[in-house]
């Protein structure tokens, strides 16, 4: 399955959850997506909470938009990415 980071931009700033309604809203979410067959992995959000960067898995870039029009989150870029993790370079011995 494609992998995407998605950036999204808030004017007022991004809630982030922190009770129960909160929560309510991001299970709301996933929900929303799965209707797409989307996931939504993490999102790291700016110091000042004016944008999001969001990973997702999902069959298109059009099944995100899709899914992001359904939970009204704005979307202001889609870049499909491939993992790169530093753990997966073999190392040779003795060689950190």
């Amino acid at each position: 399955m494609p992998r995407y980071l998605i950036e999204r931009r808030f004017t007022g700033g991004v809630q982030i959850p922190v009770d129960d309604t909160d929560a309510h809203a991001a299970h709301e979410v996933t929900e929303n997506n799965l209707r797409e067959g989307v996931t939504w992995l993490h999102s790291y959000v700016s110091p000042d909470k004016r944008r999001s960067f969001c990973i997702y898995d999902g069959p298109t870039p059009e099944a995100i938009r899709r899914a992001a029009a359904r939970n009204r989150l704005p979307i202001h870029e889609i870049t499909e990415v491939l993992v790169l993790e530093p753990y997966s370079f073999p190392h040779k011995r003795g060689v950190p």
